[in-house]
């Protein structure tokens, strides 16, 4: 299964992709109108939001939860981004949450 390098989502339908390009390495929530990966920042505020309605997780839960999600995925081993800092959930925590959705 293909997966968004910038947040793991599964890319199983065009509307997943930009343009509907199955071809596409990013999903519609993490490439802008240009077609460039959008920020750290802005990727890791999408993710809170998704964690936060999908799993019922607070703010806090959901911050560690994108940073463990996140900083597995290649695209940001060496992008040296600090919205990535901080504390992450634990395999337990991740595999709970993932277990709501």
């Amino acid at each position: 299964m293909k997966t968004c390098i910038a947040c793991g989502m599964p890319l199983n339908k065009p509307e997943d992709c930009p343009n509907g390009d199955m071809n596409a390495e990013s999903c519609v929530h993490c490439t802008d109108s240009n077609g460039e990966i959008k920020s750290c920042d802005e990727i890791f505020e999408g993710g809170v939001h998704f964690f936060m309605g999908a799993t019922g997780s607070s703010r806090e839960d959901a911050e560690k939860l994108v940073r463990k999600n996140m900083k597995a995925l290649p695209y940001w081993e060496d992008k040296g981004t600090e919205c990535l800092e901080g504390e992450i959930a634990t395999d337990e925590e991740f595999k709970a949450a993932l277990g709501k959705m």
